[in-house]
């Protein structure tokens, strides 16, 4: 998921969330040992006793050390002495798994203008406390249980040894318990800032200082039977150039006893969109390692009298239902949204055998509620200038189980959405047009994100192939849309609101809901089944996939970069499955509203800051859809393939498609239509753009050059061509669109007006000079010497990915960055390895030298701005290739 990126006032602060889900990527290995220590004679002539051996007169007494104590009891007994916090850990709970939970609680200023707020899950570990009796201490070891091997077999020996925990903390016993059944610890400097080894939240959220013991303290700790929750409030100080700021961070964290028998997980298949996590097996009889991945889902199961109704098809319930608890900081007026927009999921868990398995709740007794307590799964509202929202998990890593989940839900999240419906929706619906929509219209859009959202905390990653799976004239019939709902198979795209509806159509259901693929994915992942074994299941899950393989409103298409598009079918905030035609209806809608903007966004005496708002988010409406368009170009259609499915993994977009998508670019990108830029319009105002230092406004002719100078940029781009080129060498120039055939289709249009001796407009200077420079800047950097990266440059915070919910788009800069790749199990071709030796390098130059040739011919035509034009455009391509 990309974010938008947004720095702190005074600090360069890049905070990165992940796809849709905080994870942890382990499983559970063997029970280790206890260290071994040589017994000395006088040790062998002490008394045995479970107690431990270093107890001594030193020691203080369990009523002496506690005997001002405050005591709660729960997983452990939490023992106060003023400010000092005692846990007593039972032995019986010794080298028992533990799942660490570190979220965030509150935070200053600064950190919630970047993006950080309440209910953020940064960390996870697990952890297993054991005692070391000789040395009178409790050790705390960190574990990656990610580790499966056959017990009694002679390799899972060597999986004991190979796969240890590491020690991250140590603690003194401070006493025992009158029965010796526990041991007393201080537990102060794991919680308080002193040490980082349960929680190093300033590293993990990008800051890299550690907290000022004197001004950080923990702020209060509760026990319940499973968990215990912790408290603390952590200070450090930033410091960048000339200034610094103080920071201070609420942190929760919750020590959670993991199930003692974990549950039956579920292997992962590529063709349905789970989060997962890695797992591996080891046994003697093996070749080679078995690598698997689960899914992560929730621990719905039909309670054991019921099982038999369930296995003949009977609507159950679980022994546990899925349950959601509103905030109470939620405004009062978008809690029955939000709470339909969970329980709309109801309908696909009945596919899956289930009723009553997934409830939302408001909470009408705050006096024991508590958030951050990993006892209540919690959609949280966030008071925070970020429009955006995330639905991360905590998962059990032995399983996959879902142990509880969070919806972050930044209130800023309805600018989005009033964007979205105007610019999409604006022209057909008459209740979308205002700078203020009903609350009622709101609510609606609001039910569909929360919807989204709770998709991710069932354990359901993007599908960005779901819109591509309705005809694009479909979504202009009000007897389809209203039979199918909203506008793809599945509410995990990012398929928006219906753009492509014209008002002539009448449609009215254009809002995104729960389709056919989640009901599917749904009982796909969730289904009980009666066997003891994940490997039982593999054919059962294999058949259900292959039930469907063929219709394409099951597909399931992974997230992909949105600077690097491979497959055009799973593309972010498309509709429909022909992207010019949809497009070409989209500039219809747009065309209609961009001479209303100021009528809509400026009543009387109001300025017109909000249809400069609105005129900017038109304008990336429409470079969205050329963007669409251009994923055609050079793009392949790509499939998780099985054996026997008949289907091909990797298969070129048919030639007649992508030049019927390089026409609409001619025509809309290379021209730029005047429409867009509507002279009334701006004569009110400019295109806005908020920025961290207050409102910008774009001239006109500057957002036509960068919009423009963008989307050439990535259509020469060096992955496009050299899928091209591998297109070609596969399976011949005469089957394929080639990369020289693109360039050259390119250069006569962006040069026709000259061939013919004709003068040049500012915009057509302004496009060959655009298309120069991409050549002369993308030559340059693919012909730069490469550097290895380091693991630290490809490290990044270890916080859930929010949705990309935001409207406005970046302005493209005159040398984009490289691919941000969202994921690396990501089904794509990797092409740019040593790309400064391949053919794209010499065509580019190769582009430019027959452009110059051309100039040089021409440069004498026209009228003395063309001429002048031409002058410079020769130096330039002399200057970037050293010809003299």
């Amino acid at each position: 998921m990309i974010l938008d990126k947004k720095p702190l006032k005074f600090v360069s602060i890049v905070l990165f969330l992940i796809l849709c889900g905080a994870n942890i990527y382990a499983q559970k290995p063997k029970k280790q040992a206890e260290p071994v220590v040589k017994k000395t004679l006088t040790d062998s002539l002490k008394k045995k006793s479970d107690s431990d051996s270093t107890k001594s007169k030193s020691m203080k007494s369990y009523a002496e050390l506690l005997k001002k104590a405050t005591t709660v009891n729960g997983l452990f007994k939490v023992h106060q002495v003023e400010s000092d916090y005692y846990f007593e850990v039972p032995l019986n709970l010794m080298n028992k798994d533990f799942l660490l939970v570190n979220k965030i609680s509150s935070v200053p200023l600064a950190l919630n203008e970047s993006g950080l707020n309440k209910g953020m899950n940064f960390e996870n570990k697990v952890i297993r406390f054991s005692r070391n009796k000789l040395a009178g201490t409790v050790w705390v070891k960190t574990i990656v249980p990610q580790v499966e091997s056959v017990k009694g077999d002679a390799i899972t020996r060597s999986v004991n040894d190979n796969f240890t925990g590491s020690v991250i903390e140590s603690f003194k016993i401070e006493a025992y318990s009158p029965d010796s059944s526990a041991v007393v610890i201080k537990m102060n400097k794991v919680f308080d800032g002193t040490e980082k080894s349960f929680n190093d939240v300033f590293t993990d959220i990008g800051l890299g200082t550690a907290p000022k013991t004197s001004l950080s303290a923990i702020e209060r700790i509760k026990s319940f039977p499973q968990n215990i929750v912790v408290r603390a409030l952590l200070s450090t100080r930033v410091t960048e150039g000339q200034n610094s700021i103080p920071i201070s961070v609420s942190v929760t964290t919750n020590l959670l006893l993991l199930p003692e028998t974990p549950m039956k997980p579920r292997f992962s298949d590529d063709r349905v969109g789970f989060f997962d996590t890695p797992r591996w097996y080891f046994s003697d009889k093996q070749h080679k390692m078995e690598v698997r991945k689960l899914i992560t889902r929730w621990r719905l199961e039909p309670k054991p009298e019921d099982r038999a109704r369930y296995l003949k098809g009977e609507l159950v319930e679980p022994v546990k239902p899925i349950v959601f608890y509103i905030d109470p900081s939620t405004p009062p007026q978008w809690r029955k949204e939000i709470i339909a927009g969970v329980v709309d999921w109801q309908k696909a868990f009945e596919q899956a055998g289930f009723k009553n398995a997934i409830l939302a709740k408001e909470v009408t007794d705050t006096a024991d509620y508590d958030g951050d307590d990993i006892r209540y799964s919690e959609i949280t509202y966030a008071a925070s200038p970020k429009s955006n929202a995330m639905g991360p998990a905590v998962v059990d890593p032995r399983s996959g189980e879902i142990l509880e989940s969070d919806v972050i839900w930044w209130h800023n999240v309805m600018t989005s959405l009033q964007y979205w419906m105007r610019v999409q929706t604006g022209v057909i619906d008459k209740e979308a047009r205002g700078n203020k929509l009903s609350d009622a219209r709101m609510g609606h859009a609001i039910r569909f994100v929360s919807s989204h959202e709770i998709g991710h905390t069932l354990g359901l990653k993007h599908n960005m192939s779901a819109s591509a799976s309705y005809p694009v004239d479909s979504l202009r019939s009000p007897s389809f849309t209203n039979r199918m709902g909203g506008t793809a198979s599945s509410i995990m795209d990012y398929a928006r609101f219906n753009y492509v509806a014209q008002p002539e159509d009448k449609v009215t259901n254009i809002t995104p809901q729960i389709g056919v693929y989640d009901k599917y994915a749904i009982a796909w992942g969730y289904r009980w089944l009666d066997v003891e074994d994940a490997h039982d299941e593999l054919p059962t899950l294999s058949r259900w996939i292959k039930a469907h393989a063929n219709d394409p409103m099951y597909r399931f298409g992974q997230q992909q970069s949105s600077l690097n598009i491979v497959d055009p079918r799973s593309q972010s905030e498309d509709l429909g499955d022909d992207a010019v035609k949809a497009s070409r209806y989209g500039l219809a809608n747009l065309k209609r509203l961009i001479p209303q903007i100021a009528k809509w966004s400026a009543a009387d005496g109001e300025d017109y800051y909000q249809a400069g708002k609105l005129y900017m988010a038109a304008l990336g409406q429409w470079q969205t859809y050329a963007e669409h368009v251009a994923g055609n170009i050079g793009g392949y259609y790509l499939e998780n393939t099985v054996s026997g499915d008949g289907k091909n993994t990797y298969t070129p977009v048919p030639v007649a498609i992508q030049k019927q998508s390089l026409n609409y670019l001619k025509e809309e990108v290379f021209n730029m239509p005047d429409w867009l830029f509507n002279k009334a319009l701006l004569s009110k105002t400019f295109p806005v753009k908020d920025t961290p230092y207050g409102p910008f406004e774009y001239g006109p002719y500057n957002l036509r050059r960068e919009f423009q100078y963008g989307l050439l940029y990535s259509l020469v781009g060096e992955e496009r061509l050299l899928r091209m080129l591998e297109m070609e060498l596969l399976q011949g120039k005469e089957k394929v669109f080639t990369a020289s055939e693109l360039l050259k289709e390119i250069r006569t249009t962006v040069f026709t007006k000259t061939t013919k001796g004709l003068k040049l407009s500012i915009t057509d200077r302004l496009l060959q000079q655009n298309y120069i420079d991409v050549l002369l800047v993308s030559t340059d950097k693919m012909l730069e010497k490469v550097t290895k990266k380091t693991l630290k440059d490809d490290t990044t915070m270890n916080l859930p990915a929010g949705c990309d919910l935001g409207i406005e788009k970046e302005i493209p800069n005159f040398a984009p960055s490289s691919d941000v790749s969202t994921a690396s199990a990501l089904k794509t071709i990797y092409v740019s390895s040593m790309s400064r030796t391949s053919d794209v390098a010499a065509a580019k130059r190769g582009e430019l030298v027959q452009i110059l040739s051309l100039l040089e011919k021409y440069k004498y035509t026209g009228d003395e701005g063309t001429k002048g034009h031409y002058q410079d455009l020769i130096l330039r391509i002399r200057q970037s290739l050293k010809m003299n």
